[in-house]
């Protein structure tokens, strides 16, 4: 947390006492039920963008026990369940958007994804303000958060007459409402459109991600997740950069997930001339950070927060990061790695990037 946010209390954390906006918010999203079926989202993704070729067919079983999970959770409230509908929608529909755009422009996949920096550690542990700093560099390709919930644009949909992007458009729209709800959570990770966003959010259109359990509580997700081979799935994420760089360059891609943390193999299998960076934070920062996050964004969610339970999973899951990294670590070649201390970064921010970007070349 900043300065101005150190002194931040959130008295009502584990027993939310809501205001009438967000009241209002919970009770909107209970007169519109939804039912996770496979049939309702791709339908509804369908109708959304009037295509129908979805791509490989493999994606259903993984969607099939993403739904699952989510219906599962007993404690999802009515708001949760109707914003993973339409989170799960939009998935598709920009899967549907990006098959359409390779089909109509198979030449894409010709493009190289050529040396990437890759940040890899904890969340909470500094990776956002990392790559957001070299994401700064023009050089450098990263993804802003409205380009990561809308990856492809809409056919036939240009610019506004003040020449912004509609995706932008939608996405601040959008922002400007959940700080409305949520107003402290701009002080924890405060996502403007600009912002640089994890490209986790292409690895979704694949159904292959740990993201799912940041918003709901998924054991059957979790262990399914880690059952895949995920090289398959980060050879997904090479297509969908692919897509991007040739819409809107340059070439040479800024990325960052703390998935990467247990994915070094898939990683490097696929991206082999990758400079990897590690980020190292205390753990129990980074869980007490993580777990105030969530807990605060639950009150929405969720018909009750479980703080406590909040915190025996991520202790949990945290471990699983940590012990899958150094189990791998090794395989990451010296001569494109570099490990970035939290209280390094902190005190040498620029000298931090320029041996990043020395190491990169």
């Amino acid at each position: 947390m900043t300065a101005e946010t150190a002194e931040l209390r959130i008295p009502d954390l584990a027993a939310p006492v809501l205001t009438a906006g967000q009241r209002a918010a919970v009770e909107a999203a209970r007169a519109r039920p939804v039912t996770f079926s496979e049939d309702a989202v791709l339908e509804a993704a369908r109708r959304q963008t009037g295509l129908s070729d979805f791509g490989a067919g493999d994606f259903r079983a993984r969607l099939r026990v993403w739904l699952v999970a989510v219906d599962e959770d007993a404690e999802l409230g009515p708001l949760g369940r109707l914003s993973l509908f339409a989170t799960c929608v939009r998935y598709l529909a920009n899967r549907l958007r990006l098959e359409d755009l390779l089909r109509r422009h198979p030449e894409i996949l010709e493009a190289e994804v050529h040396r990437p920096i890759i940040v890899a550690g904890l969340p909470r542990s500094g990776t956002t303000h990392l790559v957001n700093l070299m994401a700064a560099d023009a050089r450098l390709r990263s993804l802003p958060y409205w380009e990561s919930l809308e990856p492809v644009p809409v056919r036939g949909e240009g610019p506004g007459p003040d020449g912004r992007d509609p995706r932008y458009l939608r996405c601040l729209d959008a922002y400007e409402q959940a700080s409305a709800r949520l107003p402290l959570l701009r002080a924890m990770h405060d996502m403007p459109p600009e912002h640089i966003h994890e490209e986790i959010e292409l690895q979704e259109l694949d159904f292959a991600t740990y993201q799912l359990e940041w918003v709901c509580h998924v054991p059957r997700w979790r262990d399914y997740y880690l059952g895949l081979d995920m090289r398959a799935h980060y050879r997904y994420l090479r297509r969908a950069l692919q897509a991007l760089q040739w819409l809107r360059g340059p070439a040479r891609w800024v990325l960052k997930s703390p998935q990467h943390l247990e994915q070094l193999g898939p990683v490097l299998d696929v991206f082999p001339d990758a400079t990897i960076v590690v980020t190292h934070r205390d753990p129990v920062s980074v869980i007490r950070s993580a777990i105030t996050m969530m807990a605060y964004g639950a009150r929405l969610r969720r018909t009750r927060v479980d703080v406590r339970g909040l915190a025996a999973y991520w202790i949990n899951r945290v471990e699983r990061l940590l012990r899958a990294c150094v189990r791998d670590r090794d395989q990451v070649p010296a001569a494109q790695s570099l490990d970035v201390t939290f209280h390094e970064f902190m005190a040498d921010e620029l000298g931090t990037v320029t041996r990043i970007f020395a190491l990169a070349d």
